[in-house]
């Protein structure tokens, strides 16, 4: 072979080999870039999860957060995109006093009620906030009926809220349904103190409706409580039977089992129009119990037993019960995938048969019982408005439904397990979110087979998004009490087997029940990082230590990360007094903790931490802002750690560029941190040289400079 040749061979190898090397760098890039961060998986957790999720949204947070789906915001949840088109007239019409005049007789008073009516006499306009189907509109207009207005008015919410005034012209009574403002446009006193003069000068009264998490500025607002079950119902009955009658019905056991639970006002008409039937023999109390859970689990049965019941109708009833109140062309689709997993086992031989274009949506939601209605779909590029939704008109079909299939047709269990897993490999996180929480349902009806057929299945996997998913099970399957969960978390917490999926599986499942379990799952957090293993205790000879390193970072990292976002001072305190003491501690602390600093509020851009510190920082007690502080010290002088904590803190002074309260608090925190020579040379010099790209040096980081005393 010439020279030539060898020298060719030999690029050629070269050539090879940096393919082959690119190929693996862009393999682990794509993967890295298709990890999840954890505060983001929690928020596809809460928003896309049943409403038993809801104490996962519980913090302590006192800004705005995003996809939150129940628990207590002290903030909003905003979205906008461009801006409205801008309206040509104002909207509104008047309110048929024969509908007012019926509803006077049913509506029952309640404290609310007399709080908000005392506001709308002495202020001529009160806004009622309240969440929907909780009778708003009803309170809203008994309190103009009781100040004496004799004509009633509808409004449309108008573009501007400073254009509100222009209609309220005539000596009536006004009700605006359903404002929404926003962050950048929220109610101000301003807005308030104009409708209040223009309704003087017209002689009207204004009843505003908002959503609880409408933003508000210095407005004052009456909440909303609407009377009980019990009151609403007697009022319904007694208008058509008398109160004799009343004190008879409610002693009738299926009468009480509604009362038990909390009902909206349209389906307690319902149920009064029912009563007055069953009161004068006209339907028998098999029928009246219709509501109750018994016939509720009766009416499953006969649903998955009828054999006149197509099996891909059944097939629709469970994907429904695993997505109630989610987008119908989603259950339908799943449905079919399911069908088809379910002729497999019913049937082999034959191909499952899926009729592209077959029943019409509202006759497959009538078979089940189920109704339709146009809402919105919250997604992590923000909601999307119109989408249909489909849902049981009884919220208790779902879970009694799957316990059915699961326990008495256990022939469904191969397709349903089979399904579920092709649920949780999904791309859109409500369908693995909805694959996690059916799973979870299914654990309280049996949790070994669950535990068997799914989780650890999941737990087990060599990818962390099947881990995610088992974590996502097992913390739902603590909030609905399943027992032994929190023992199975710690046994694969702690355990010295190699099942590195299952432990990284309980790691994130404490991390997501800290707002629950904070006290819990931070002390089994500790144990585990207490109890590692050194890595030359392997003796598995393809055993990549570096990676497993890396990956066991990651995951204790996330886990403290959303305990810190989601509890705060608490985690942080504890946390902050092992920085200098637990070596072990303090290495995955401060990962979480500038991980911690890169989250946004979402609406914004605001960093989740530094709105934590300016709130710290007010605070008479400035103990949690001392520790907010300590941790940018520690992480400053981290020499693994300094560049990643400079450069957080050059987002966030790009961030103060375009949010003054963003640079108020830097202008506090920056201070603190410069107290050493060598931070202050890192900080400052930050300052000199940041800008954004293409452009001249931040307004911002010039001012804060100027701040900071020289050293």
């Amino acid at each position: 072979m010439s020279q030539e040749d060898v020298t060719s061979a030999s690029n050629a190898d070269a050539a090879k080999s940096d393919g082959e090397q690119k190929k693996q760098d862009e393999s682990a890039e794509s993967q890295e870039r298709q990890r999840q961060k954890a505060w983001d998986a929690r928020w596809d957790l809460i928003a896309h999860g049943p409403a038993f999720v809801s104490p996962l949204a519980r913090t302590d947070a006192k800004g705005d957060l995003f996809g939150v789906t129940g628990g207590i915001v002290k903030g909003d949840v905003n979205y906008h995109f461009g801006s409205p088109p801008d309206r040509l007239e104002h909207l509104s019409g008047e309110i048929p006093k024969e509908q007012v005049e019926e509803l006077s007789y049913v509506f029952h008073e309640c404290p609310s009620f007399e709080e908000a009516l005392d506001r709308l006499r002495s202020d001529r306009v009160v806004i009622l906030s309240g969440g929907r189907d909780t009778g708003r509109r009803s309170a809203a207009l008994m309190l103009l009926l009781r100040l004496g207005a004799e004509h009633m008015r509808s409004l449309e919410a108008p573009a501007s809220l400073s254009a509100l005034p222009e209609q309220l012209a005539d000596a009536c009574g006004y009700l605006l349904l359903n404002l929404t403002t926003t962050r950048s446009h929220p109610l101000r006193e301003p807005h308030l103190l104009a409708l209040r003069e223009r309704l003087e000068r017209a002689g009207g009264h204004l009843v505003i409706t908002i959503e609880p998490s409408a933003a508000l500025e210095d407005v004052p607002v009456v909440r909303w409580e609407p009377p009980t079950t019990e009151e609403m119902l007697r009022s319904h009955v007694t208008r058509h039977a008398g109160a004799a009658v009343w004190a008879d019905l409610c002693e009738v056991a299926p009468v009480k089992e509604f009362l038990v639970r909390q009902q909206q006002p349209g389906e307690i008409d319902q149920y009064a129009r029912q009563l007055v039937a069953f009161q004068g023999g006209r339907i028998g109390e098999e029928e009246l119990a219709a509501q109750g859970q018994a016939a509720v689990a009766a009416q499953v049965s006969r649903w998955l037993t009828d054999d006149q019941r197509e099996l891909r109708d059944k097939a629709f009833l469970i994907a429904l019960a695993v997505f109630d109140k989610a987008p119908y062309a989603v259950t339908a689709e799943l449905a079919d995938q399911l069908y088809a997993h379910l002729q497999r086992t019913a049937d082999p031989r034959t191909a499952p048969r899926i009729p592209v274009f077959g029943s019409s949506r509202e006759e497959r939601l009538g078979l089940a019982r189920a109704r339709g209605y146009v809402g919105t779909e919250v997604t992590e590029w923000g909601p999307l408005v119109g989408r249909y939704i489909a849902e049981f008109r009884d919220e208790r079909t779902a879970p009694i439904l799957l316990e059915e299939v699961w326990n008495l047709h256990p022939s469904a269990r191969p397709a349903l397990v089979e399904w579920i897993h092709e649920l949780a490999d999904d791309g859109r996180p409500l369908v693995r979110t909805r694959a996690a929480s059916a799973t979870a349902l299914l654990a309280t009806a049996d949790l070994s087979s669950a535990m068997a057929l799914i989780i650890e299945p999941w737990a087990d996997d060599d990818h962390f998004s099947s881990w995610l998913t088992a974590a996502n099970a097992l913390t739902m399957a603590q909030l609905l009490d399943v027992p032994t969960v929190l023992r199975i978390l710690h046994d694969w917490c702690t355990s010295d087997d190699d099942f590195a999926g299952r432990r990284w599986t309980a790691v994130r499942a404490y991390g997501l029940l800290g707002p629950v379990h904070y006290q819990y799952a931070l002390n089994a957090l500790l144990d585990a990082i207490h109890l590692q293993r050194p890595l030359d205790d392997q003796d598995d000879d393809e055993f990549d230590a570096e990676a497993y390193a890396k990956e066991e970072a990651l995951q204790f990292a996330d886990a403290l990360e959303l305990l810190l976002l989601a509890v705060r001072e608490p985690v942080l305190s504890a946390l902050a007094e092992r920085l200098d003491s637990d070596r072990k501690v303090r290495t995955y602390a401060l990962l979480a903790f500038l991980q911690a600093c890169r989250q946004t509020d979402g609406a914004g851009d605001r960093p989740l931490v530094l709105d934590w510190y300016a709130q710290a920082a007010a605070a008479v007690d400035d103990t949690e802002a001392r520790h907010l502080v300590t941790f940018w010290q520690a992480a400053l002088d981290d020499r693994e750690l300094t560049t990643q904590a400079l450069r957080v803190l050059r987002g966030w002074v790009l961030t103060a560029d375009r949010d003054p309260e963003s640079e108020a608090a830097l202008t506090s925190l920056l201070p603190a941190l410069v107290t050493t020579s060598a931070n202050h040379h890192r900080v400052s010099h930050l300052l000199r040289a940041v800008r954004d790209a293409g452009k001249p040096p931040s307004p911002a980081a010039v001012r804060l400079l100027a701040r900071i005393p020289s050293h």
